[in-house]
């Protein structure tokens, strides 16, 4: 028979084996960008199901409190006060931050239709070919990303600093329409009272333009696990189920009707070399909708 010491001390050593194996495996808490917007909602239900294809490694902790500026947050994923943020892609930020290079919207953020001025309709429905769309006049905004993809396809573009400008701009007739996300313009088109503007019908431009999620340089682990993990969701349907399933999402593609819509596509020579183009799973096909 066993001593009572001998007792004692081996079930001193399975009840310390036990905490340091729960200890071992209890999931690493992963702080991310506050819930502020559709998009924020979105991006934390996508990385909820990420982290349940990583073996329970994880555990998603969204910050509280008001939104911020990208440029605060960067800073606080390079000092480890957050550990994940989402953003549609630039050279800038690929530099500063490491990428995780699986577009999280399916590249739904380079599908644009217009806000035009109340009348106008008929206008938009002569357009038959991009050499027609050319010459109309589109409005953005200075630095966006957008404006150098448009200007570099010939369209021509009148630039202002200000989004509320463009708006006072397009009802005065300094251009023909303003192309937003496809999730934006029913909102929008009420922007102010006395403003005359309504959501064109028949035409939308579509080109790549990746939203990420990003780390920290020193975070390559979780980037790793981030990627393998939206690949398992990719590859057993559940990323396309939170997709297709968003309200947001779902409600946009349906006010933008787009499967009667004259598609444009227009080349992206921003996006760096990297970006996954050769692989369709990752893209949203608007011809399949």
């Amino acid at each position: 028979m066993f001593s009572k010491s001998v007792i004692i001390n081996t079930t001193l050593m399975f009840c310390l084996w036990c905490a340091a194996t729960a200890q071992a495996q209890a999931p690493t808490k992963i702080s991310s960008m506050p819930i502020v917007s559709d998009l924020d909602r979105y991006s934390v239900e996508l990385l909820k199901v990420v982290f349940e294809h990583t073996d329970g490694k994880y555990r998603l902790d969204p910050q509280t409190g008001e939104q911020r500026t990208q440029g605060r947050v960067i800073e606080d994923i390079k000092n480890g006060a957050t550990h994940i943020m989402w953003a549609a892609t630039d050279s800038t930020l690929e530099a500063e931050l490491t990428p995780i290079r699986i577009p999280i919207l399916k590249g739904f953020l380079g599908h644009r239709i217009f806000l035009i001025r109340k009348g106008d309709q008929a206008k938009f429905d002569r357009v038959r070919t991009l050499e027609d769309l050319k010459q109309l006049k589109l409005g953005q905004g200075t630095t966006w990303a957008d404006t150098k993809i448009m200007q570099a396809n010939g369209l021509n573009v009148v630039t202002t600093q200000k989004f509320a400008g463009l708006m006072y701009m397009l009802d005065g007739g300094r251009f023909d329409a303003f192309p937003r996300g496809v999730q934006e313009p029913w909102s929008e088109v009420n922007f102010a009272p006395g403003l005359q503007l309504e959501v064109e019908k028949r035409i939308m431009l579509v080109y790549k333009m990746p939203m990420y999620f990003f780390t920290s340089k020193a975070n390559t682990a979780i980037a790793k696990d981030i990627e393998l993990g939206l690949n398992r969701a990719i590859a057993d349907g559940s990323f396309d189920k939170v997709f297709f399933n968003d309200p947001a999402i779902r409600a946009a593609l349906e006010k933008a009707d787009i499967k009667n819509r004259l598609i444009f596509h227009l080349d992206n020579p921003t996006l760096s070399k990297e970006t996954p183009i050769d692989r369709p799973e990752l893209w949203l096909d608007v011809e399949k909708l």
